[in-house]
């Protein structure tokens, strides 16, 4: 018989007895399809989150950085570092490293008013927890925003601490929901009253860099009217080519550093921050993710290749009779073994479908949450398939050589 002909016929068998087992087939195949939907959902999820810190720090830019008072804490489980904090960056420092720091390179500065402010107009207000911002004009420019209406501080605005306003398309949504022009309209922001000039392009949620709930004032304002002590202030920079990253950071930390008084032998009393570094920190921890999402996996699917395998070996003892008649015929070890090793990889391969489509699916409710891409793991779902067919081959081995070797007369003697 033809080899084509000869998989064709193992299959229509192997379907056959699929269906004259099915309970016992549908809970092999939903063992397995558990298993691989562990491995691929959890690793679909940890890809999509991926994709989600890759694309918002992206917004930020390669070739931009902080400096700040304070380092970055990534705290995952039970493990954490302290954050280290320094002195505050004073008004005066900033502005002197905006001014000393020649690099071709855009410099701002900013530092945060308040966290809790209530914005109104007429008789919309928003909730009591919009962000106020001071800035310099070329902030915009720095941390990755866009104005989608109006314009940026003018210089005079700067000087003198105008009560000018840019707001976030959020804050706009809540303020002005008859569709009116925000631009000339004169809000609240506590007790100040602030002119409109700009209206920020809409951003999306992002880790700790939305720009859609933020309300930005000249720099100059915020000290005059959200003053308090020791008030910090964070200097952005934008580098113009990104093959000089590392020499901007450099430059940036010896003048920093120079005009911040610091020792020779002592350490750096400021912490330089890259938004492609954060997104590395934290991808790095997903790796420990990753290696849970797959020792429970193959876990499962350990048990699933064990029930698989009892199943096989229960359809042998039950078609003895069979098998011998197959025997007498004319059939040979290899037809014989070769028909039980597919039935337990069709059983098995139809657990591994099973199981990616809802891996797929789980592991993707983090993209609906995070708001990202429909990630489609090809490489998780190659791996969960490669497993499938391991799985089928050491559970069926066993069944199908015990099948091969059996005796045709005394098979057909077995009731």
């Amino acid at each position: 018989m033809p080899s084509n002909k000869l998989i064709a016929e193992n299959l229509k068998i192997s379907f056959a007895s699929i269906k004259s087992h099915l309970l016992r087939t549908i809970l092999t195949v939903l063992i397995i399809a558990f298993g691989i939907m562990a491995l691929v959902g959890i690793l679909t999820a940890i890809d999509a989150v991926e994709y989600f810190l890759n694309d918002n720090f992206a917004m930020m830019g390669s070739n931009t950085f902080n400096i700040q008072n304070r380092e970055i804490r990534v705290s995952i489980g039970g493990e954490s570092r302290r954050a280290k904090s320094y002195e505050p960056i004073s008004y005066e420092e900033a502005m002197r490293f905006k001014e000393q720091f020649v690099f071709p390179a855009v410099t701002s500065l900013f530092t945060y008013g308040t966290g809790i402010a209530t914005l109104k107009y007429g008789s919309e207000k928003t909730n009591p927890n919009i962000q106020v911002m001071g800035t310099d004009d070329n902030y915009i420019a720095t941390s990755g925003l866009e104005i989608e209406k109006g314009r940026s501080f003018s210089q005079t605005e700067l000087q003198y601490g105008n009560h000018v306003a840019i707001l976030g398309s959020e804050i706009v949504s809540k303020l002005f929901k008859n569709k009116e022009d925000p631009l000339g309209k004169v809000i609240s922001i506590g007790a100040g009253k602030y002119r409109v000039i700009g209206v920020l392009a809409e951003r999306g949620s992002s880790i700790g860099f939305s720009g859609d709930r933020s309300c930005m004032v000249p720099i100059s304002n915020v000290r005059q009217y959200f003053s308090r002590p020791n008030m910090n202030f964070r200097i952005g920079v934008m580098v113009n080519d990104q093959q000089q990253m590392e020499a901007a950071v450099g430059e940036a930390t010896g003048l920093m550093r120079k005009i911040r008084n610091d020792a020779l032998s002592d350490d750096d009393s400021f912490s330089i921050i890259k938004s492609d570094n954060v997104a590395s920190i934290l991808i790095k921890l997903t790796g420990n993710l990753q290696m849970g999402a797959m020792v429970i996996g193959l876990i499962t699917l350990l048990g699933a290749a064990i029930g698989l395998m009892n199943i096989m070996l229960v359809s042998v003892t039950e078609r003895t009779r069979e098998i011998g008649i197959r025997k007498a015929v004319g059939a040979r070890q290899k037809t014989i073994r070769n028909q039980f090793l597919v039935e337990a990889i069709v059983i098995a391969q139809i657990g591994g479908l099973l199981g990616i489509i809802a891996g797929i699916m789980i592991g993707n409710l983090v993209s609906m949450l995070t708001e990202s891409a429909f990630i489609v793991p090809w490489t998780w779902i190659v791996v969960g398939l490669v497993l499938c067919f391991i799985v089928a081959l050491l559970s069926g081995i066993i069944p199908a050589n015990k099948a091969a070797r059996l005796d045709p007369i005394e098979s057909l003697r077995y009731e």
